[in-house]
């Protein structure tokens, strides 16, 4: 019957793209098998626990000014038993700001790295897979979003939309999905052209029930794989608007925070005010680096055979 060349072709694909579908049933899989891979994993799951309960742990609110007991504002005081990272020039709380700022840094990076993979895999299949006219205008749109710079078009488009951190995660999702739907494309290029996707659409399966049924599935780790390249990316990104001054005022981030303190002209004198952020961006995003060349070593089957 055709319903069991379809179920057929199913269970062919998953056996030849068995290595992939693997690394997505049981993920730590390829971060065990790798040293800086496993510490940057430990680190990450530190940052999102962080991110998740840091707002609750904090022992103050993020703008809230802190007083000695003779009422004056605690300023630049270095790091003591009461500020454990010491206050900026407002008498705002070091680590309060940091705990409440891992929540937004990371929340921008995977929101962001997540819109962008699923715009970008949904290109792919679209372009991919139809082929023809549609495939040379996705294309050649993916080709025109390469030869935009970031920088002026987040700055305009900040301009006229406003610093909220919505726009600020759709901006970086608009240029993150290239790269994504150019790797994937390739894969579905490929993927169409298999025995498995052949009997489908000989036994009458629709364009629709391919593309999700056959295809998606195989190339889905390739998109996840995208998407972890993408939060390093996107937390770059969002620092770099915050510490240029197009971040969301309203509230605190680690590219904020450090925007604020060379405004306020303490990159040099406050070294705990620098520190945290600055410390936390560069390992939050090599972390991100490190675990996605561990999983792209469990997805790439050129990389597994090295």
């Amino acid at each position: 019957m055709p319903i069991k060349n379809v179920l057929h072709g199913i269970r062919k694909s998953q056996t030849n793209v068995g290595g992939w579908l693997t690394s997505l049933e049981n993920p730590m899989n390829w971060i065990r098998q790798d040293l800086m891979g496993k510490v940057s994993g430990i680190y990450l799951l530190v940052c999102f626990f962080i991110a998740a309960f840091g707002p609750a742990i904090a022992p103050f609110k993020p703008f809230e000014a802190t007083f000695h007991e003779n009422g004056e504002v605690v300023r630049m005081e270095p790091p003591s038993g009461q500020h454990i990272f010491g206050t900026n020039h407002l008498g705002q709380d070091i680590l309060s700001q940091m705990l409440h700022g891992a929540r937004i840094t990371i929340l921008v990076g995977v929101v962001a790295a997540i819109s962008s993979a699923a715009i970008g895999t949904a290109i792919a299949l679209l372009a991919g897979y139809h082929g023809g006219w549609l495939d040379q205008v996705l294309m050649r749109l993916a080709d025109v979003a390469y030869g935009v710079p970031f920088l002026p078009f987040a700055i305009l488009w900040v301009a006229l939309f406003g610093p909220r951190m919505s726009n600020i995660i759709v901006v970086i999702s608009l240029f993150l999905w290239r790269t994504t739907a150019r790797v994937v494309r390739s894969q579905v290029l490929a993927l169409k052209e298999r025995p498995f996707v052949l009997a489908a659409k000989a036994a009458g399966a629709s364009d629709t029930w391919i593309i999700w049924f056959q295809i998606l599935p195989n190339v889905l780790p390739f998109s996840f794989l995208y998407a972890s390249f993408g939060i390093a990316w996107a937390v770059l990104m969002e620092a770099n608007l915050s510490f240029l001054g197009f971040g969301d005022p309203r509230i605190v981030s680690w590219g904020q925070m450090l925007k604020v303190a060379f405004q306020a002209g303490a990159m040099r004198q406050a070294w705990w005010w620098i520190f945290p952020p600055g410390i936390a961006l560069s390992l939050l995003v090599l972390s991100t680096f490190l675990v996605s060349r561990s999983y792209e070593e469990a997805v790439n089957p050129r990389l597994m055979e090295r």
